[in-house]
């Protein structure tokens, strides 16, 4: 059973940066996707970037395209956000999950097709 643990939340004001990082244990990593969603007081949690841990394709949602980056560290079975210019509106939960297709992470989450969820870290974008 795949298990997710999530690091690098915080506080920061509008425009600077964050990297959250996601550890994976518990299957044979580079056989699914990983990847990050969120969610805002008030919002629905949606899907902001993945990557495939068996290669090099990625997503990322057009609301944060150009300024979060996702990458991965194979050996260390860590997925990373790195996460730029900062808006306020980045302000949300952020949770790591694990699935297997890229294209679970367009739009809302399908619970029935995600097969883990990380506990979630809290990013706060101060304007």
């Amino acid at each position: 059973q795949v298990q997710l643990v999530e690091s690098g939340g915080g506080s920061v004001q509008a425009g600077g940066s964050l990297r959250l990082s996601c550890e994976a244990s518990g299957h044979t990593y580079g056989d699914n996707c990983m990847g990050w969603f969120r969610q805002a007081p008030g919002k629905e949690r949606e899907g902001v970037a993945a990557i495939y841990t068996g290669g090099v394709a990625t997503y990322v949602a057009g609301s944060v395209k150009g300024r979060f980056t996702i990458s991965q560290d194979k050996d260390k079975k860590t997925v990373y956000l790195q996460m730029n210019s900062l808006k306020p509106e980045d302000t949300a939960m952020y949770y790591c999950a694990a699935g297997p297709i890229l294209g679970l992470w367009v739009g809302s989450p399908d619970p029935n097709h995600l097969d883990a969820w990380g506990q979630g870290t809290l990013v706060t974008v101060s304007s």
